[in-house]
Parts: structure tokens; sequence; C-alpha cells
């Protein structure tokens, strides 16, 4: 039996449960392998990441494009990369999340790094996202991934590479869609926001479906990536690649606004080279630029009949320049590079398609033209003395920030790393870190106005410095694995948004963050093997803000965890079953939205059968007994639905009971 069985980390099930291999690969980073390939219930990234590291929580947005948190921590406070490409999202309240602009089945593998540990990447404060998609290959391959389930769910994908010694091409398209999912107690999305809606009529009716949307789909999505590598020389290859996404209609229940569309491109040029010489082995540069375009829209809500189509309109790019150089010098290995980027970000109000006019109680334009500039320098050293495994980080960034309406911003840092690994023996090793990383305000931070002309952003906002040590234990023995981390960040000028704050809600302040995170495999037998995985976290404000008596902070799900047995029936035949469990979600920041959640458990099942070495299939049911429940809080820093009472903010309920099929062909 094949030992490496998908270890779903943490967590929380959800309508696409999304099944993943894990690999530990060191203090910093967890490795989820063959995401496309196990991806059997739906195309969304933050499903297969919330499953897989223990470390990750899920932030319910829709029935599509749902965002993660790594310890607590989003926004920018983690960093998204895609082969190398920074991503970023456009709309200020998360409909677009980073992870949301690549599709699960386009992947071949994800690195997640857990706390400042990663110096190569613009902004990793506690935590960042490399993921890799498919390369060409010589070989001629095909594959064909169909899927079905409730509501109306389906998704059809291809995939086609080949080439020579010289050029190498690969295709891959999808296309998915679903209507609303419907939760525990059998109501659909637009239900949750009609049953929300009943509890004060005066005031919520507005945020209600129209009659003719209240049964539309929840969203549609189609995605294509095309890549071509040609080597130019020996060892050296020139990689292009290109990745369009296009979603439409996508529903955010309890959110104030839609989204009309969601577009993002993303375009690589790169050129590698390996092993030029005996110190020389790898030079590796890259152009990049991505963007996004992402109206949010009134459009299908009661609100529409009454005050018109307002929508705002948000759009993004992202462009970057990065060199990389490894060298083997006496024994180390040694990263040097340079890296430098541009993220411009401009947003406008419409009513009926026409620009709102300035004036004092209205405002055309949500962020004006704000433009990030970076450049850094970063190095790494790798090297082994005995049984003592050493890596040492540094970057050096100097961070411009402007606008076309308040002042601009110069922020510098110098963030570094150190992690140490002892080998125990070939079974068991410790490890041990410590890091320091800083990121800049984002513009919605400094400069966001809101329609009704109020600046909620803070132009004079300080950068984020985390400082953190990271200590842990893992052991691979033939008959089981362990691995255990426990962490403690101290963050200094940490940005946090205060509730009810019309002007300048943003502010910086000082807090901590602390947890632990447990996750083992026990081989009963050759067949047999037992799941588990557990995480918590805690987080504390140094003081209350200002007129306020609560010092936890925001977005520190409970303790949570699951455990699964696994049977292999047959070769590369397994079935599952799991369950998946939270704590009550108690410590809360009641002063800044977020509200007490029950806790929850949920049993899922599924068995995928190997009809032969070229055809799979699933057949699986998540949340057998059809649970209510809610896995995201409603912290202030999202704009929700409420009736204007400070503990009334309406909640996302998970998917109910979901059955699905999925197909997998390879020619």
């Amino acid at each position: 039996m094949k030992k490496i069985i998908p270890l779903s980390l943490v967590a929380l099930a959800s309508l696409y449960a999304t099944d993943v291999e894990v690999s530990p690969i060191g203090v910093e980073s967890t490795l989820i392998m063959e995401v496309a390939q196990k991806a059997q219930t739906s195309a969304d990234v933050a499903e297969a990441l919330k499953d897989g590291v223990p470390s990750i929580d899920m932030s319910r947005r829709s029935g599509i494009a749902n965002d993660i948190l790594i310890r607590g921590q989003k926004r920018d406070n983690i960093s998204i990369e895609v082969d190398g490409t920074k991503v970023y999202g456009a709309c200020p309240n998360r409909m677009d999340p980073p992870v949301s602009h690549i599709l699960a089945n386009q992947i071949t593998e994800v690195e997640v790094t857990e706390g400042p540990y990663d110096v190569t990447n613009f902004g990793t404060l506690s935590g960042g996202v490399k993921i890799k998609t498919k390369k060409p290959t010589a070989e001629e391959k095909a594959s064909i991934n169909v899927g079905f389930g409730s509501w109306g769910y389906k998704k059809f994908g291809a995939t086609a590479s080949g080439g020579n010694d010289i050029v190498r091409v690969l295709v891959t398209a999808s296309t998915e869609s679903a209507n609303q999912y419907r939760d525990g107690d059998g109501n659909s999305i637009a239900e949750q926001m009609d049953n929300y809606a009943a509890t004060n009529p005066a005031a919520l009716n507005g945020i209600k479906l129209q009659a003719p949307y209240h049964d539309m789909e929840a969203y549609s999505k189609k995605s294509i990536m095309a890549k071509a590598f040609v080597t130019t020389a020996k060892n050296q290859e020139l990689r292009l690649s290109v990745t369009a996404n296009r979603s439409n209609n996508i529903l955010y229940g309890n959110s104030k606004m839609d989204a009309l569309y969601d577009d993002s491109n993303i375009y690589s040029v790169e050129y590698n080279v390996d092993a030029l010489n005996d110190t020389y082995k790898n030079l590796n540069l890259q152009y990049y630029y991505s963007d996004v375009d992402h109206p949010m829209s009134i459009k299908y809500r009661m609100a529409a009949t009454v005050m018109g189509t307002i929508t705002s309109h948000l759009k993004t790019s992202m462009q970057g320049l990065k060199f990389k150089n490894t060298l083997d010098i006496a024994s180390h290995e040694v990263l040097v590079g340079l890296d430098t980027s541009k993220r411009t970000w401009n947003g406008n109000y419409y009513k009926n398609d026409n620009r709102l006019p300035d004036t004092a109680t209205t405002s055309s334009t949500s962020i004006d033209n704000a433009e990030t500039t970076n450049m850094a320098l970063f190095a790494k050293i790798n090297k082994s003395y005995g049984d003592l495994d050493i890596t040492l980080g540094a970057r050096y960034d100097i961070t411009r920030i402007t606008n076309d309406s308040y002042q601009s911003n110069d922020y510098s840092a110098i963030n570094a790393n150190l992690l140490s690994t002892y080998n125990i023996n070939n079974e068991n090793k410790l490890f041990l870190g410590f890091g320091q990383s800083s990121r800049v305000p984002d513009a919605r931070e400094l400069y966001f106005v809101g329609s009704k002309a109020n600046l909620t952003g803070t132009p004079t906002l300080e950068q984020t410095t985390n400082q953190e040590v990271d200590l842990g234990y893992e052991a691979n023995a033939d008959s089981f694995k362990f691995k255990a981390k426990a962490f403690y960040s101290m963050l200094s000028d940490y940005i946090y948004i205060k509730k009810n704050v019309p002007v300048n809600a943003f502010q910086n302040i000082d807090a901590t963050i602390y947890g632990a995170e447990l996750s083992a495999s026990y081989y009963a037998t050759d067949d047999i093997t037992v799941d588990l995985g557990a995480s918590y976290k805690k987080g504390e404000k140094s003081e209350a803000l200002a007129g306020q008596s609560d010092t936890d902070l925001a977005d520190m799900a409970p303790l949570r965890g699951n455990i699964a047995l696994n049977y292999e029936y047959a070769n590369n035949s397994i079935a599952t079953i799991e369950v998946q469990a939270s704590d009550k979600w108690s410590d809360i920041d009641s002063d800044n939205g977020e509200q007490e959640l029950e806790a929850w458990s949920i049993l899922n099942a599924k068995i995928k059968h190997a009809v032969n070495k070229d055809f799979d299939i699933t057949l699986g049911v998540n949340n057998i007994l059809d649970e209510t429940y809610a896995q995201s809080n409603t912290y202030a820093d999202l704009t929700l639905i409420t009736d204007g009472t400070p503990s009334d903010i309406m909640l996302m309920n998970e998917p109910g009971r979901y059955v699905y099929t999925n197909l997998d062909f390879k020619f």
C-alpha cells in the first residue's frame, strides 16, 4: 500500500472538501502535492488548502472564491505567489482573494510557509503560499476531469501536453458552475438572506435578492492556462505562461453587493539556467504581470429598485521583475536575488452606469490611482554541520506608496530569519526558528473612500512588523508519522480596523498570537491508515482600543481538527470516512463585530475506485448528517449585512449534505 495517504490536517468540512497529499518539508513550510489530481469537488484553491494544512482556516465568502487565513492572518499579512508571480485581488471586501485567481486543477503542488520565513517574497509577514502549476512535457499526455454534485454543480476540465526536446507546450482549460448551495436547514443563499431580513424588515428588506434573481446560479467560472517551454541551449530554458480566468454573477450572501464578473489575467516570461558550472547551480530571471477587473453591484438586490443600480468597480494590476542566483560556495548553498514590483489600484463608484459626482456627501472614487512600488535585495544560506541543518535568510525592502488624493508614504524594512533543524536520528528531528518580517499598509487601509465621501482609510499608518519564534518535533517511522509545532508571534503596529468609525477606521496596535499545530498518520495495517490533525491559536491586543474593553484579537478560530480512517480495499482504490470538528468560538472581539459561534462536528465519506490505470471514479458525501453550522466569523474588516445593532451581523452557514461524483480519464 502506498503510505502517503491524503491528510486532512485541519478543519471543518465544507461543500467542496478537497483531498491532497501533504509532505512536511521543514519548520517553516508544508508541501501539498497532487492538488490537481485530488481536487474532487471544486477548483477552489481555498478549499484544498484549508483541508491540507493545520494552520489554515477558510473564510466563507460565497459558493466559490473563498479566502484563507494562516494562523489567523489574512489580507496582506500573508503573501500569495503563482509560479513566481505575485497576485492580488481588486476587491477591498475580499470577494476575489488572490487564491481565487488560480484553479486547483491547474496546480501540481503548493508550498505553505508558516511564519516570517520567506525572504524571496514581498510582504510575507506571518505566512505565505507559493503555488506551482502544471509544466509542459515532451511526452504526449492528456487528461479529462468531469464532476457533478448536489445543487446543480458541474465541472469539466481538460489538459493536453506534448512536444519534443526543443519545444514543449501545455494547455489546460476548465469550466464549472453551481446553483446556490443549501445549508443544513435546507436554505439556499437567497433564503438565508430572506431569513435574516425577516428579523428587521424595515432595515433589511433591501438586501434581499429581487424575485427574478432569487433562484439564479451562485456562480459560473471559466479558465484557461497555456504554457510553452523552449530549450535555447544546454540546461537553458525560456518559459512563457498565460492564465485567464472569467467568473460571472457570483453571489455573496452576507455581503451588501454581488460580483457582476471577476476577470483576471496572469502573464509570465522567465529565463532559467541550470548547472552553469560547478559554482553556479541556477540563474533565473522572471518578468510577470497580473491584472484583475472586479465590479461589485446591488443590481440583483431589492435596494436597486429604489436606489438604482449602485456599482463599485475596482481594478488592480501587479508587475514585477525578479532575479535569483543560486550558488554552491564551500559547501554552502547560497541564494541571492533582486526583487522589484509595482502594484496599481483604482476604484470608482457608479449609479446606473454613470459615475457618481464628487460632492460633500458622495464620492466618485474609492481608491484614487494608488501605486505601491517596492525594491528589495535578499539572500539565503543553507549549511549542514553534521546532524545540524542551518538556514539564514535576510531581505531589505524600500517601498513607496502614492496616490492622487492623499499623502504619499515611504517605508523601509530589514527582514531576517534563522532556522535550525537537529536530526536526532533517521526518524526524529527537532526544529527551532526565529524570524522578523514587515509588511506595508495597502491602498485600502491608507486611502479608501466610501461612496458617501468618508475616508475610512488612514493615510498615516505605519508598517507592521512580526517577530516570531517557532519550535517543533517531527517523527517519521515505518508505522507512523507525527509532527507538532508551536509558535509565538509579537506584532508591532499591527493594522486593525475599529468598528463604526466613519473616518480613519484603520489604526496601528500591538498584539501577540500564539498557538500549536499537530498532524499524524498511523499505519495500522498495510491497508488501513488513521490520519488526524488539529490546530489552536490565541490572539491578544496589548490593550483594548480607545473606548473599547475587549482585548481579544479578531480572526482567531478556536481549536479545530479531524480524524480520518482510510481503507485501501484494492490497488489505488481507497474508502475514507472522516469526522471534522470545531470547538465553540467564544474568544471573540465583540467590540469589532465578531460573535460567538457554536461548536460543530460533521461526518464525511467517500470511495475512490481505480477502474484501471487510466480511469478513476470517486463517489462521496460531505456533511452526511446535514448539520447546520458556520465556520467564518464577522470581524468588521469585511463589510457585511447588519441591521445596525452592534451584535447582529449576518453569518453565512456552510453547505449541508453534499453528494458528488468525479470521473478522471488519462490518455
